[in-house]
């Protein structure tokens, strides 16, 4: 296979493969632009020299700056959580695409209030806006790899929900950089801390604008009774006639699953809930929930939040060099999942990758940990300068995120995003993005505390949450690359786990085979027909 050639179900025009289907998880993308650079801007922001003096930060002790910081961070993956669940009641009600345009109203009113703090009126307004802030990402986070998922060709889907990652990466790329450059070229006054709050405004409102284009999900418009709509849309995205053998075969698929699943679930509300009885669907809500702990497990997010805390442990102080060493983890990140997106994650793999990234993180963990063990340099007086240790440990920083960003940063959402089945998607996307942000909470809360008590024992830890997940992964996770939606209730009853893609993807071809043969045939015996008609008509005439 090359990069232009995708593992297929079944034989696919390259009309499917159009920029309708790219440009729409573009756009709905922005969610992830505007969620990936609230969770990076912060961090560095609560370093900013104007911040700390206006909020006068050095008349608190360590302590109780800690717990303020991580009050500061934790309150929006609070929010966070909540809207994560109250986006299954408005896709529910009002689709995937309506849903995402009151996430990001949410997101932009929150926005809005953080820029009436100041040091008269205090912090509220930050905290207060972060929360609301949260919510509206929380819900964002549910519904766009939904969304893309659905209107995803199989072969394809891991790369369209991936422009999600990519999304988060270019946000958390512009919030790593933003506040070097307010700190290196305005003076240090409130609007050098302003700006990276105001910078939230700017996706948020390219996705408000970009919801009123996209179309809604084909697959909920079918499963609404808006079977019109639904093809119509259907075959926008996929530029053919409704007439196609490819749409006819797409849609006797989405019929044939939300029939099999209203018979065995039912419709309504509440059915999905009713579904968890069943234990094939609780142990996918059990895998989507382990995918995150263990993504949140390998340290990430305690340096997205606390980039400085990090970077300072290592050996390396100053306000500008910490912000250039955090801008440069963010370029290696973006540019690491520009590669995971258009080469590893249909071609490569989602559990491959999952196996390379937590085997290769946990080893560069351990090394930096021992590095801190034995130098301790951030709890000695340092020059500015990294001693040949120091370096070597920046280096094993900059290839864990190597390892760390084509395998557990974005893999986890596209499993998450294929594996449910559609009755009880929309509540499994709910609860995984919930779990996401449940250990993003717990880590961004934990964090500063746990330097100060763990120090080079918070590496260890993440090191070894790393190797549990490769056992975890290959016993637990099955291959979901290029099976069709409506065929993942197969793919997780076939044991062994890690054999499960390939026998099912071999039964998909046979499967096919036999239908465009049996069309074959029918099309063969109605033309034959028609020519005896034509045939009777003549003779009669005659």
């Amino acid at each position: 296979m090359t990069l232009l050639e995708f593992k297929e179900d079944r034989p696919t025009p390259k009309a499917v493969y159009n920029w309708r289907v790219y440009t729409c998880a573009a756009v709905a993308s922005f969610a992830a632009c505007m969620i990936g650079y609230d969770s990076a801007f912060i961090g560095t922001t609560l370093a900013l020299p104007s911040f700390t003096k206006e909020f006068d930060f050095a008349s608190k002790s360590p302590s109780a700056l800690a717990l303020l910081q991580a009050n500061i961070v934790s309150v929006y993956q609070a929010g966070a959580f909540f809207g994560s669940l109250f986006a299954y009641a408005t896709s529910y009600f009002l689709g995937r695409r309506k849903s995402l345009f009151i996430f990001v109203t949410v997101f932009i009113l929150g926005a809005g209030i953080m820029l009436a703090a100041s040091g008269e009126r205090g912090l509220a307004p930050i905290i207060a806006g972060r929360v609301l802030a949260g919510i509206g990402v929380g819900g964002a986070s549910n519904m766009v790899p939904i969304y893309i998922s659905e209107l995803s060709p199989p072969a394809i889907r891991g790369r369209l929900v991936g422009i999600y990652e990519l999304g988060w990466q270019i946000g958390g790329l512009v919030g790593f950089w933003i506040n070097y450059g307010v700190n290196t070229t305005l003076p240090p006054n409130r609007s050098q801390w302003l700006i990276p709050f105001g910078v939230q405004l700017i996706p948020a409102g390219l996705l408000l604008i970009g919801a009123v284009w996209i179309k809604e999900s084909p697959r909920w418009l079918f499963a609404n009774g808006k079977r019109e709509e639904a093809l119509k849309v259907l075959c926008w995205l996929r530029n053919l006639e409704p007439s196609d053998i490819y749409i006819i075969e797409e849609v006797r698929a989405i019929d044939e699953d939300l029939e099999r699943y209203t018979k065995s679930v039912g419709k309504g509300f509440w059915k999905p809930f009713l579904a968890l009885k069943q234990p094939k669907v609780q142990w996918r809500f059990f895998l989507g929930g382990m995918l995150f702990l263990f993504q949140n497990g390998s340290g990430i997010n305690a340096i997205n939040y606390y980039s400085p805390t990090v970077f300072r442990s290592i050996g390396i102080t100053g306000t500008n060099t910490g912000f250039l060493t955090t801008g440069i983890f963010g370029v290696v990140k973006t540019v690491l999942t520009v590669v995971w997106l258009l080469y590893l994650v249909d071609l490569v793999g989602r559990r491959r990758m999952l196996f390379i990234g937590a085997t290769g993180g946990s080893l560069c963990m351990w090394f930096i940990g021992a590095y801190i063990k034995i130098a301790g340099p951030g709890s000695k007086q340092s020059d500015g300068k990294l001693t040949p240790g120091g370096i070597a440990a920046v280096f094993f920083f900059y290839l864990w995120t190597a390892f760390y960003t084509p395998s557990w940063n974005g893999t986890p959402w596209v499993v998450n995003s294929e594996m449910f089945d559609h009755n009880t998607r929309s509540l499994g996307q709910a609860s995984a993005a919930a779990n996401n942000w449940f250990w993003n909470f717990i880590i961004s809360r934990f964090t500063p505390q746990m330097f100060l008590k763990m120090e080079y024992g918070v590496y260890f830890f993440f090191a070894s949450l790393m190797i549990i997940s490769i056992v975890f992964v290959w016993f637990c996770v099955p291959e979901t690359k290029s099976i069709p939606l409506e065929a993942m209730d197969r793919l997780f009853a076939i044991k062994p786990t890690h054999r499960a893609n390939e026998i099912l993807m071999r039964d998909l071809q046979l499967e096919d085979e036999e239908f465009r043969r049996n069309a074959s045939v029918e099309r063969s015996s109605a033309e034959d027909e028609k020519e005896k008609l034509d045939t009777l008509q003549k003779t009669v005439s005659v």
